[in-house]
């Protein structure tokens, strides 16, 4: 952990927030009444105030630190179609017509990232540059090519296959085995976005509250009733938008997400020749692993982001920076000499079925639990979060129709992290 890994203007903060400086909100109480009360001021939050307040609803959102704070302006920014269990494991668990609803939503959160972008002209390095899925063993090549070849039963993922023989079209590195391309994925710069749908959320009249924590939820009376440490809102429908920072607020809602961190990097800048070298696309990377790797060049290739999960507790990404830098550099040898820039973290939230979720419990709405897909689902069912809370039409999708599983023993400290990631390590050592 030697200092000479970290540059001399080192920051222990997202890189996003360089470009796009935390929103100067102003600091005022909340409304005691409103119609919609939002708590979390991320992209579930602002999709969802966004469309209860062009539907003519008076609407807060609070938030316990500056808007955007958490993984809404901390993640890698990679957008793809978001559901990790495949069709046959869905169908056995829910049958046909719910599988194939669960993965419509996936691909119809691909899709509304990107309308949503070019009807709003949010100004975000969006681009749909496509996504190497990495094998990084042999069986895992395997594994890929049949899927690939079985395709996805709901929508044409137009993915190919790339042998160890033509990686260099891909990347520049012998580390994979080859692997798979999903062209229609995309990426942008999340702390833009972010920006950029919190000015949209403003242009419609949403009243945005930071440093404002929720720290009460009751209800009854055909009404709700959120405390906040600047006050009580009283409102008809309350929106819990909170995700892998949920907290105490809702224990109905601890017990069913999981946060773990992922932790990030980034490099100086890199020169030009290497950059177009080592990653000859502007593609996002992921691998086969269980505890994956993320990254990609930044939005103006001079600098590479790299995420994952090198610690089997949660650690301080001072600490998680270096061995970040480690995993790069063994991928990548030629990064060596590129020091750190930026380390930073953010709390994922999980879930026990590996899926997202969307649903009402007592007059209180929430959608999370997004498994590290958080661009475009938290994008799309924020959306469609709002609309059931505006009583709109086309506010159903295949996650609502599925139970929101807890576990006995859990009530909101994964104290099962730390076997579970040195599991993994194992499963992915020996591709188990």
């Amino acid at each position: 952990m030697s200092d000479e890994l970290f540059a001399p203007d080192f920051r222990a903060e997202p890189y996003w927030w360089d470009r796009t400086p935390r929103p100067d909100l102003p600091q005022q109480d909340p409304p005691t009444r409103a119609e919609v009360v939002i708590v979390g001021s991320g992209y579930t939050g602002l999709h969802a105030a966004i469309q209860t307040a062009r539907a003519g609803l008076s609407t807060v959102v609070v938030d316990a630190r500056d808007a955007g704070w958490g993984c809404s302006s901390r993640n890698g920014g990679q957008i793809s179609t978001s559901i990790k269990p495949g069709f046959t494991e869905l169908t056995r668990r829910y049958g046909d017509a719910v599988a194939r609803a669960i993965l419509a939503d996936g691909q119809a959160s691909l899709a509304f990232v990107g309308d949503f972008v070019r009807s709003e002209a949010i100004d975000c390095d969006f681009r749909v540059a496509g996504r190497f899925h990495g094998a990084h063993l042999p069986k895992s090549y395997d594994a890929l090519a049949r899927d690939c070849a079985m395709g996805n039963p709901v929508f044409a993922t137009d993915a190919f296959m790339v042998p160890r023989d033509a990686m260099a079209a891909e990347l520049g590195t012998d580390a994979y085995h080859g692997g798979c391309v999903y062209p229609n994925h995309a990426s942008l710069d999340p702390a833009r976005y972010h920006a950029g749908l919190l000015a949209r959320a403003e242009d419609a009249g949403v009243v945005v509250v930071p440093h404002c924590e929720a720290t009460s939820l009751q209800t009854g009376g055909g009404a709700v009733t959120l405390g906040t440490a600047r006050g009580t809102v009283r409102a008809r429908r309350v929106v819990l938008a909170t995700n892998g920072y949920s907290g105490a607020l809702s224990s109905w809602h601890r017990r069913r997400i999981i946060p773990i961190g992922s932790y990030m990097i980034a490099t100086e800048p890199v020169a030009p020749a290497i950059m177009d070298r080592l990653f000859p696309t502007d593609r996002v990377i992921t691998d086969t692993r269980k505890l994956v790797y993320y990254y990609r060049p930044s939005p103006d290739r001079r600098r590479v982001i790299f995420g994952g999960r090198v610690s089997v507790s949660e650690t301080d990404p001072r600490k998680s920076g270096p061995r970040l830098h480690a995993e790069m550099v063994r991928l990548f040898p030629e990064l060596g000499g590129a020091r750190i820039s930026h380390s930073w973290m953010g709390f994922v939230g999980y879930t026990f079925d590996t899926l997202a979720h969307i649903g009402e419990t007592e007059g209180v709405l929430h959608a999370m639990g997004y498994c590290g897909s958080g661009v475009g689902m938290a994008s799309y069912l924020g959306m469609m979060l709002g609309r059931r809370a505006a009583g709109l039409a086309d506010a159903d999708c295949g996650h609502g129709q599925i139970g929101f599983p807890t576990r006995p023993l859990y009530a909101g400290k994964p104290w099962f992290l730390a076997p579970m990631v040195g599991a993994y390590r194992i499963r992915d050592r020996f591709g188990l």
